[in-house]
């Protein structure tokens, strides 16, 4: 067959489809960011590092409530310019600082919670030895991602939208809270309060390399084990001593059985003490046992377990005694976190981005607003890595693309309600 009968076919059959009524497939448009929002992004970048090398720079481990204070104190401004109605309401437990609820009102109709904590697992003097410093595309610094870096983007993102001048929400409210490092001790009661009027919630804890939102957590928990003996002099009677550091060895054969690592459940000894002096038989000793589960059940079967070992002792005149600290629940896979992520998805493709999703064993507030029935969605800070060590850092390069995400979610549901929690 010559070119150009070739040609005519190829022309008469286009011509056949249009005759019939089939409009050819038009290329699928790709997609665009929202100039406006990511212009402010990128126009708040150096007060963003600036606002987050002051909170990095204060010392705020869980359970220094002057170093919190500070914190709240360089926050609170900011948030008050903004036009926040700021609360502190007192810790739920000693030796807390207060909390942090700043509200946002607006003219719309949805009721968006976002939640950041500034506690962190550092101590006093940690600022002194390694304070906030950029190195390349890292920031580093104690907290610097594990959590001042998704509270800074919190505070960031509200001052985008009154840029932008978008309140087309009822209202933001914004919860900083003290004790999430412990399992929130401190916030337990007020985290359900301000759910029972939340239609979502957003968690500005830091997203996961290479850049990935959080979709599940294993819950946690801590339990103790403690035990009691009889002191004695070591060198001239030790035989009428009990020892509790022995008999607590033996118990934490139990939680040696179990598995340390992996997707499912997680059982460590992550605390031990025991014994005064050593010329002295030790008489209490006590861990702590940190568990991690997928399935809430598997909290009862390591009790049922650690109970088990405790009822029998090989250090006769031992008593032995086994409680448990809750902390959070799992935040299962579910439709609703799913349907957020892909709306968060959505977002990121008008940068070009690519947005993973993921889960771990980091347990975190957005298990509490599931269980309450509120659509949530984590992970939503920086990206960031080497978390409760003196390796943490931030990714630079994802400060700005995150804090257009943030934003623009917050656009997002207040034009379009979350997916409902299935009951």
């Amino acid at each position: 067959m010559n070119r150009k009968i070739a040609g005519l076919m190829a022309g008469c059959a286009v011509l056949a489809v249009l005759a019939s009524g089939q409009a050819l497939a038009k290329p699928a448009a790709k997609p665009q960011p929202d100039k406006k929002v990511w212009a402010a992004a990128e126009a708040a970048r150096a007060d963003q590092l600036k606002l987050l090398e002051a909170v990095v720079n204060v010392d705020s481990g869980t359970g220094d409530a002057e170093g919190g204070q500070k914190v709240e104190a360089i926050l609170i401004p900011r948030l008050k310019a903004l036009g926040a109605s700021i609360q502190s309401v007192p810790a739920e437990a000693p030796g807390l600082p207060d909390n942090l609820v700043a509200t946002f009102t607006g003219k719309g109709k949805a009721k968006i919670l976002l939640i950041g904590h500034i506690d962190t697992v550092f101590g006093p003097g940690t600022v002194a030895k390694r304070p906030f410093r950029i190195d390349g595309d890292k920031a580093r610094g104690p907290g610097v991602s594990d959590e001042k870096g998704g509270v800074v983007e919190g505070v960031m993102a509200m001052s985008l939208l009154q840029q932008l001048k978008f309140d087309n929400y009822a209202k933001v409210v914004f919860l900083i809270e003290t004790s999430e490092e412990r399992g929130s001790p401190g916030t337990r009661k007020l985290i359900d309060s301000l759910l029972g009027d939340a239609d979502v919630e957003f968690n500005l804890e830091p997203g996961d390399p290479p850049d990935a939102l959080t979709v599940w957590r294993k819950g946690s928990a801590t339990w103790h084990v403690e035990v009691e003996g009889r002191a004695a002099h070591a060198g001239v009677a030790p035989q009428d001593g009990r020892n509790a550091i022995v008999e607590l060895m033996h118990q934490l054969q139990t939680e040696d059985a179990m598995p340390h690592s992996g997707a499912g459940r997680t059982v460590n000894v992550t605390t031990i003490q025991g014994g005064t002096r050593a010329n002295i038989i030790p008489d209490h000793a006590e861990a702590q046992v940190n568990v991690r589960v997928r399935e809430n059940g598997d909290f009862d079967k390591v009790d049922e377990a650690l109970q088990a070992a405790a009822r029998t002792t090989v250090v006769p005149d031992t008593k032995v005694k086994v409680w448990r600290e809750p902390a959070f629940p799992p935040l299962p896979n579910n439709p609703s976190t799913d349907d957020l992520a892909a709306r968060a998805q959505a977002v990121y493709a008008g940068l070009g981005r690519e947005l993973g999703t993921s889960g771990n064993g980091g347990a975190s507030e957005s298990a509490l607003a599931h269980a309450h029935g509120v659509p949530a969605l984590d992970g939503l800070g920086p990206v960031g890595g080497g978390f409760h060590s003196d390796e943490e850092y931030l990714d630079l390069t994802s400060l700005t693309p995150r804090l257009y995400l943030l934003t623009k979610l917050i656009m997002d549901v207040s034009a379009k309600p979350a997916k409902p929690v299935a009951k």
